[in-house]
C-alpha cells in the first residue's frame, strides 16, 4: 500500500464475532491521524497506547475500591493490592491521566516512553513488550497527542468492558485492518479471525496442548481461550470446568511476538483458563503460556 494512503475497513457483521460499534469509527479516526507514516510502523504506536489504557482502566478501578476501604486498612498505594486481584500495578508515572495531561505538550513522546518504562519496571512480565519509541523524531507529537485525546474517550479496561472484551475485539479488529494497510510483506499473513475459528472448532482444544508454530498476533491462541470458555461446561465432563490446557507458540518476528503477548493479556487468558501466564523464549524459540489448568 503506498505511504499515506488511507485504507477502508470492511463493513460491520453481525453474529458472534460482531464489532462493538465503535471500530470503524476509531480506526477511520486514528487512521486519519497517521499521516504518511507506514502502517507497520503506526500499528505499534496505537496498540501500545490501548494496552497502556487498559491496564490504566482496571487499575483506576481497582484504585477506587481500596480507597473506598481506607477505613478497612486497604491502601490504595500498595502494589500487592491489584496483584492480588489479577490487575496491573500501574506507577504513577505512567497512568493515563499523566498522558492526557500532557497530550498537548512537545515532550508528550518523552513521557509515553518514560511510562512504558515504568510500567515494565514494576511487571516483570511485561518486561521487553511494550513499545517505547515514541519520542522519536520521526513521531508526529501533535498527531500523537490527538490520539491520546482520541483513546481517552474509550472505556477499555473496567469491569464492564472487560465483561464485554471491549479491548480484546478493538484489537484485533485493529490488527486485521493494520495487516490490510501494510499488505502481504515480507511473506507475513493476517489470517481471518472466521478462519482461525474455525480451525479451532475443528481441532476442538478441550485438553493437552495448542502448538502454533508461526503464532503471529496470537489469533489461535485467543480463539482456542474463547472456545474452552464456551465449552467449561457441558460435553460429558459431568459439568466440570475442563482440566488442562498448555499453549505454545513460536514467531521469528520479534515486534509480532510482543504484539502476541500484549493481545493475550487483553483477551484475560488468566482469567478464562485459571492459571498464570508462564512466557518463556525470546522471539525465535518457544513462547510458553502452560500449566493453565484448574
Amino acid at each position: 500500500m503506498p505511504r499515506g494512503r488511507k485504507s477502508r475497513p470492511p463493513e460491520d457483521r453481525g453474529g458472534a464475532g460482531a464489532t462493538l460499534g465503535f471500530e470503524r469509527m476509531l480506526w477511520q479516526a486514528a487512521d486519519a491521524l497517521r499521516g504518511s507514516m507506514d502502517a507497520a510502523e503506526y500499528k505499534h504506536v496505537v496498540l501500545g497506547l490501548l494496552f497502556l489504557k487498559y491496564i490504566s482502566d482496571a487499575f483506576e478501578e481497582q484504585r477506587a475500591k481500596l480507597e473506598a476501604q481506607l477505613a478497612e486498612g486497604a491502601d490504595p498505594e500498595d502494589p500487592d493490592e491489584y496483584r492480588a486481584q489479577n490487575v496491573f500495578w500501574v506507577p504513577s508515572e505512567a497512568r493515563w491521566v499523566r498522558l492526557q495531561a500532557y497530550a498537548r505538550q512537545s515532550t508528550i513522546g518523552q513521557v509515553v516512553d518514560e511510562a512504558m518504562q515504568a510500567v515494565e519496571r514494576d511487571n516483570p512480565s511485561l518486561k521487553g513488550v511494550l513499545p517505547k519509541d515514541y519520542a522519536r523524531p520521526a513521531l508526529d507529537k501533535t498527531r500523537l497527542g490527538q490520539l491520546i485525546d482520541l483513546i481517552t474517550n474509550i472505556a477499555v479496561g473496567n469491569a464492564d468492558a472487560r465483561s464485554r472484551d471491549v479491548l480484546g475485539r478493538v484489537y484485533e479488529y485493529f490488527l486485521g485492518q493494520f495487516a490490510s494497510a501494510e499488505g502481504k510483506k515480507g511473506g507475513e499473513f493476517y489470517t481471518p479471525r472466521c478462519v482461525v475459528r474455525l480451525l479451532v472448532e475443528m481441532l476442538e482444544p478441550l485438553q493437552g496442548r495448542v502448538y502454533d508454530p508461526c503464532c503471529g498476533s496470537s489469533g489461535m491462541f485467543v480463539q482456542s481461550v474463547e472456545f474452552i470458555g464456551a465449552h467449561a461446561t457441558g460435553n460429558g465432563n459431568g459439568g466440570r470446568a475442563l482440566a488442562q490446557i498448555s499453549i505454545y507458540g513460536q514467531e521469528l518476528n520479534y515486534t509480532t511476538w510482543r504484539l502476541a503477548k500484549m493481545n493475550l493479556m487483553i483477551w484475560d487468558s488468566e482469567r478464562i483458563l485459571g492459571g498464570p501466564y508462564r512466557w518463556t523464549g525470546r522471539a525465535t524459540a518457544s513462547a510458553d503460556l502452560g500449566g493453565c489448568g484448574s
